[in-house]
């Protein structure tokens, strides 16, 4: 880690870093790598020679292999080790979260669970009590572990949960009665963090074990992918929780939840690029094989883009969520586990970047979708059928969208997460917007292209920058406060913000690969980032002219559409060849090959 920066959440949007103040996967160390390299043997082994025992629900089978991640220390990667855990750092752990599945969906929810959402509230906000009682089983896979927040009528909107929780006369217990639904791991789960108000207002966290009395599940839920993770909802009738069993305090659930989703949104995206590298090696493979006109598809120009393409995202995807695990393992050093104020500390850190894992839960279940869709396009009737991983892939990849809080809701929260931020002063948001609008007074846009290698793209991310403050800046002019009211511009907003995240850390990480080791082992590095700025551009361009259209017409929107021109001048290169150049170096191998794993 050494160089890189701790920037504080959202600051990218309003400095430029430099490559050495980022974190990227050509930084793994030796130890990094063979942690990765040992989670990628157990799904080799494990998972992939067993995919068709794990198509279909099959408990016993999840909960052996879950048993067999613990003895090999991968299920406590993020507990610390005085409870049993192996206290990895965030790299290390998203290196397994991205190596261990191998795109075996079934195992990978399960692991995931146990591993974020199962057990991340207690390892953040439990007590030492609760840690002791609790962790080194989640650990070891003795116990299984499930999130229980989403109701009914209460999906997005969590907080405002209808089950309760009721004092008992003696102070001893909590009488908890209600119903959850869509419940990951319910079906064999022997503990269930869950949330219920507390005297009808007081939303608080509480972890319930299964084999207490008042305690059931309903049958599997019939879904649309899937099919190999176990769905159901749970019921709590007259429920006795130990009262030493509430999560947090109370009142404050809200606290144990939210900062479990931002890590649990952060862990997706992970997963999402480790599923996408398995689809790339299926879809490479298959394009070589197939023969169409005399020769394999996969010397064919569309094919090509396509191989490149999803090569390109992923390379992309990687960058944003290593850059991020670099952020919080900055910001989380120092913490004692075993303190009473861990929880509290690292809440607080973990808050810092609620932003960025927004950002990569939606850019990553994004981007996983567009790879499954074009695997099965390049399958051609093959990727349609259910012998074939791509079919089962582009079912299961729909779900990336809905869970750890919908696209949409994520979207809300990267706007109104930068906002607070600004209005607290924690970012100088409106300082450097009303700069820029004084700056496109006198500013001169050049004519000319940058020299040097990746020099135009640095400054089309500068002004990529640049237009989106622009855009929004003019937004909160028209709207102030109500801005969170006109929701279709906060989601261009929001993907204006998520593009220059994604630009950014494509370019830091080629830069950096440019630096170290020089232009011909980055050319591929290059490719991708060069590829992706020069098309993503002219997108945000686009978006902030949606914009200001919304919000202005007649000579104003014409004065305003004026000064964007001046920062999104570029000049169009040659995409076509880039994009064949990445597919002939990925095409030889069958399989992503822009990192040292």
């Amino acid at each position: 880690m050494a160089g890189t920066k701790l920037f504080k959440g959202g600051e990218f949007l309003l400095v430029d870093a430099s490559p050495e103040e980022v974190f990227t996967p050509e930084d793994f160390d030796k130890e990094q790598v063979l942690i990765a390299k040992s989670a990628e043997e157990f799904g080799v082994g494990e998972l992939v020679s067993r995919s068709e025992e794990l198509k279909d629900l099959n408990p016993e089978l999840l909960k052996d292999l879950i048993k067999k991640a613990g003895e090999l220390g991968f299920l406590g990667a993020d507990m610390p080790e005085v409870y049993e855990g192996t206290e990895l750092d965030k790299v290390s752990a998203t290196l397994i979260t991205e190596h261990i599945s191998q795109g075996i969906t079934g195992f990978s929810v399960t692991y995931g669970v146990q591993t974020g959402i199962g057990s991340l509230p207690i390892v953040l906000f439990g007590t030492p009590k609760q840690k002791e009682q609790y962790l080194p089983k989640i650990a070891s896979g003795e116990m299984i572990g499930a999130y229980a927040l989403t109701e009914s009528e209460h999906g997005s909107d969590a907080l405002t949960a209808e089950a309760t929780a009721v004092l008992s006369d003696d102070g001893e217990f909590y009488i908890l009665n209600g119903q959850k639904q869509f419940i990951t791991n319910a079906g064999f789960a022997d503990l269930f963090l869950t949330y219920a108000q507390v005297d009808g207002a007081q939303f608080t966290s509480f972890i319930v074990e299964k084999a207490w009395d008042g305690v059931s599940v309903d049958e599997e839920e019939e879904k649309m992918g899937m099919h190999g993770a176990s769905t159901r909802s749970v019921i709590f009738q007259d429920v006795k929780v130990p009262v030493e069993n509430v999560l947090g305090e109370v009142g404050r659930g809200h606290i144990v939840a939210l900062n479990t989703l931002n890590v649990g949104r952060y862990k997706l995206a992970a997963f999402n690029v480790g599923g996408a590298k398995a689809l790339i090696a299926e879809g490479i493979k298959y394009a070589k094989n197939r023969i169409q006109f005399g020769k394999p598809i996969c010397e064919f120009g569309m094919i090509k883009h396509k191989i490149a393409e999803t090569v390109i995202r992923t390379y992309v995807t990687e960058s944003m969520v290593y850059r991020t695990a670099g952020l919080l393992d900055l910001i989380l050093e120092g913490i004692d586990p075993t303190k009473e104020d861990a929880g509290q500390k690292t809440g607080e850190a973990l808050r810092t970047y609620a932003l960025e894992c927004s950002i990569n839960k939606v850019y990553g279940s994004e981007m996983l979708e567009f790879v499954a869709d074009e695997c099965v396009q390049i399958m051609g009737g093959y990727g349609y059928i259910k012998d074939y991983p791509a079919e089962g892939a582009y079912r299961d990849s729909r779900i990336n969208r809905i869970w750890e809080g919908t696209n949409e809701i994520n979207r809300l929260v990267i706007v109104n997460t930068i906002m607070r931020s600004a209005m607290k002063g924690k970012l100088p948001l409106l300082e450097v917007i009303k700069g820029l609008t004084e700056e496109l007074m006198t500013y001169r846009p050049s004519m000319s292209v940058e020299e040097g290698i990746l020099e135009e793209e640095k400054k089309m991310v500068a002004m990529a920058k640049k237009v989106a403050l622009l855009a929004a800046g003019a937004a909160t002019q028209k709207y102030m406060e109500k801005l969170a009211g006109q929701q279709e511009i906060v989601a261009l907003i929001a993907d204006m913000i998520i593009e220059i995240f994604a630009m950014e850390s494509a370019l830091l990480r080629a830069l950096k690969k440019l630096q170290k080791e020089g232009e011909e082992k980055a050319k591929i590095h290059i490719a991708a980032t060069r590829v992706y700025i020069n098309d993503t551009f002219p997108k945000l361009d686009l978006m902030a002219r949606q914009i200001l259209a919304a919000i202005a017409e007649g000579e104003e929107l014409r004065t305003q559409l004026m000064g964007l021109k001046k920062f999104t001048r570029y000049t169009p290169i040659n995409t076509i060849a880039l994009r064949r150049e990445i597919a002939e170096n990925v095409i030889p191998i069958a399989r992503y090959n822009l990192t040292k794993i």
